[in-house]
């Protein structure tokens, strides 16, 4: 397979109208072309989505498996990559004010920090950012 165009995450969420009124209190937009009755097209970034499927439709799409139940266990992490730690912050303040949960400790290695979020619907989230110059640093360290 040659690089992949795009990606599609698809989840499946409980009452849609809430997941998208979650993720566009923390900026997020969403694409007409793809959203509908049973599904939301959520803009990540460039060539990114996550479609926001209603359980009943995404379970269309796992024909003969059970939707995991994400109170007790995850299959994903989306980890998304922002330009500085202020707005992984952000990010999280308006995931928890939005109804969103904390779902871990932050990590912060000097050069990458990162915090993570459950979604309305236990769909795990994680920010982090990087600061290249701090890292290759770091790195540079390690090969003495």
């Amino acid at each position: 397979m040659k690089t992949a165009k795009r990606i599609f995450v698809n989840l499946p969420v409980s009452d849609l109208s809430n997941s998208v009124d979650f993720f566009t209190t923390l900026g997020f937009t969403f694409d007409d072309q793809f959203t509908g009755d049973h599904a939301s097209c959520m803009i990540i970034g460039e060539n990114m989505f996550a479609m926001l499927l209603r359980e009943e439709y995404f379970q269309k799409f796992i024909p003969g498996k059970k939707i995991a139940d994400s109170e007790h266990s995850a299959e994903v992490v989306v980890a998304l990559s922002v330009d500085c730690r202020d707005e992984v912050d952000k990010t999280i303040a308006k995931a928890l004010a939005a109804g969103g949960s904390e779902c871990r400790d932050a990590t912060d290695a000097g050069w990458m920090y990162g915090r993570a979020f459950q979604d309305l619907d236990g769909h795990v989230w994680e920010i982090f950012s990087v600061d290249a110059k701090r890292m290759e640093r770091a790195m540079n360290g390690h090969k003495r």
